[in-house]
């Protein structure tokens, strides 16, 4: 319990799995650092404005009000990652993770300023010399700059980024940038750099639960037993049979190249995150062997024990969990599609004045006071027409248009009123009313909207 963490030197890979792992790597950096550089209509085409609580994404506009769309695209996330890690196990972790993606970015550093796995031993075991002070000093600077333009980024997404640039350059940083800049920074220089593995094996609660979506049917990194053991060194022309061998030359190299440090031919454990590394150097000392590649590979735990082909094994992802699953993540993918397809372009709220429900004016009218907050979801200037319904002769006392700049909202302070003899028809009391709030198509090409709010009108007693 007490031991010291005993420190992994990860050997480099290659092959057709690194190369997928690789590929994740840039695409997801270049979409995280990139769009907060990209522009739509002026403006970043992501950006969450806290102070305004205005939130960008391309051509839409979000208000607070809009939290539930937040809502379905997490319950997306952990249906997919329901459905991907049934079918497929830890894909997520292995390939896409931010914890897995930087740890990959920081460990080419390394490699490249330090060398390979032997190389970063022998310079650890080294006393400190010239050599060593500038390559340790060299990598520490690279990862704390790799720290900081991450934090630089994430921050960027919060505050417009050409602006927070400036703000850097000139040494104007606010106190909340400044934090949340070093914040985050430290804590991909510390995830990626330092901690690693721990992260994945202590930290991360998603390697803990991972078990209840595993069934036999899985996907996963396994070692082939049946056709490596017994384990042992031999020649490329040693006769297996006569010595009693199997495939495994019990090189080690699949514990080397593992970025959390474990024997895969021990059975599957909590501690992988199908990164896949091992397939690639274990296909590449087949291929050395000329052996047969898949010695370990992606298989199932029934396919291993059946020796199911490609075809069954494919056959048998269509099982009832992975049907729920899917099913329930097309709903909401659905569902959340048609909701933004249908949202309309503005908002309304209705507050009544709560200290003034209900008066009788001097001309013996009832009147009600109200404020509407009027909120334009669209990146251009739009005008509104506010009237009223649900009650004989009820008038409102606007006259004008309401005009609204792109993406801001107005309170509207306005009263109903309706005539002695409506008040009197229709009796003392609460009664259902509709504000009926229209844009007013501002061309030919726009089509206008209407959108109705139901409130109540008290006539007094």
């Amino acid at each position: 319990m007490y031991q010291a963490q005993k420190k992994i030197y990860a050997r480099a890979v290659s092959g057709w799995f690194a190369r997928w792992r690789w590929a994740l790597v840039w695409a997801t950096q270049i979409i995280f650092y990139g769009l907060p550089w990209l522009q739509w209509a002026g403006r970043p085409a992501v950006l969450f404005d806290l102070p305004s609580r205005r939130f960008y994404v391309f051509n839409l506009v979000l208000y607070p009000q809009d939290f539930i769309y937040l809502t379905g695209l997490l319950i997306i996330s952990a249906y997919a990652l329901f459905l991907f890690t049934t079918v497929a196990g830890r894909l997520w972790c292995g390939y896409a993770c931010p914890q897995t993606v930087y740890t990959e970015i920081f460990m080419w550093v390394e490699r490249h300023i330090e060398g390979d796995r032997p190389r970063r031993q022998k310079l650890d075991a080294a006393p400190w010399s010239l050599n060593k002070l500038w390559r340790k000093t060299a990598k520490q600077a690279a990862w704390i700059a790799i720290g900081l333009w991450t934090g630089f980024t994430f921050v960027g997404y919060f505050t417009p980024i050409r602006s927070l640039g400036g703000a850097v350059l000139a040494f104007g940083l606010g106190p909340w940038e400044l934090f949340w800049i070093l914040f985050y920074g430290l804590a991909t220089y510390g995830n990626a750099g330092w901690l690693r593995e721990q992260v994945c094996k202590y930290m991360c609660p998603y390697a803990r639960f991972q078990s209840v979506m595993f069934d036999r049917d899985t996907l996963i990194i396994s070692y082939d037993a049946e056709r490596g053991d017994p384990r042992g060194t031999r020649g490329r022309k040693t006769d297996l049979k006569a010595a009693n061998l199997g495939h495994c030359i019990d090189c080690g190299l699949c514990v080397e190249v593992c970025p959390t440090g474990i024997d895969i031919r021990n059975g599957l454990q909590y501690e992988c995150i199908g990164c896949a590394a091992c397939i690639d150097v274990c296909n590449g000392v087949m291929d050395k062997m000329q052996y047969p590649r898949g010695l370990i590979r992606y298989d199932t735990l029934e396919g291993m024990d059946k020796h199911l082909g490609r075809a069954q094994e494919i056959k048998r992802i269509f099982r009832p969990r992975v049907i729920g699953y899917g099913l329930v993540l097309l709903l909401i993918c659905g569902a959340l599609l048609v909701s933004l397809l249908m949202r309309s372009p503005f908002r309304v709220d209705v507050v009544r004045d709560r200290g003034v429900l209900s008066r009788v004016v001097d001309d013996g009218w009832v009147e009600n006071v109200y404020r509407l907050q009027l909120m334009n979801a669209s990146e251009s200037e739009q005008r509104y027409r506010i009237t009223a319904r649900g009650l004989p002769g009820l008038a409102t006392d606007l006259k004008t248009d309401i005009e609204i700049g792109s993406a801001q909202a107005r309170w509207v302070p306005l009263a109903l009123r309706v005539p002695p003899e409506a008040a009197a028809s229709v009796g003392p009391g609460s009664h259902g009313v509709e504000f009926v709030v229209e844009r007013i198509a501002a061309s030919a090409d726009e089509a206008s909207r209407t959108q109705v709010e139901k409130s109540t009108f008290m006539v007094p007693r």
